[in-house]
């Protein structure tokens, strides 16, 4: 295929860190475990006035991502950045928009 030619694995991996970083409340969830080492889900449920499933789904696409790793401590769910992934996302970025 044509694309597998012209897009980079860096440029792939860049655009599925900016998909999962596409919305505020991803990137809420992102700056807040910047400033802490880790957040329990109900701590961010109370935080956060969303529903409990979607913030799930948002957590879910993070995770997904490789940006943030959760931990199951029954029966809470401990989420902590992923910094080595965080600093390769902020590694690619810079790249791309220092063109």
């Amino acid at each position: 295929m044509l694309t597998e030619k012209v897009i980079s694995e860096k440029q792939k991996k860049a655009a599925r860190y900016a998909k999962a970083m596409g919305h505020p409340v991803r990137m809420y969830i992102l700056e807040l475990l910047l400033n802490q080492s880790c957040c329990y889900s109900g701590d961010l449920s109370e935080e956060l006035p969303i529903a409990k499933s979607t913030l799930s789904q948002h957590l879910k696409e993070l995770k997904s991502a490789g940006l943030i790793q959760g931990e199951t401590e029954a029966p809470k769910i401990r989420y902590c950045l992923n910094r080595e992934r965080w600093k390769e996302a902020h590694m690619l970025f810079s790249e791309i928009l220092n063109f």
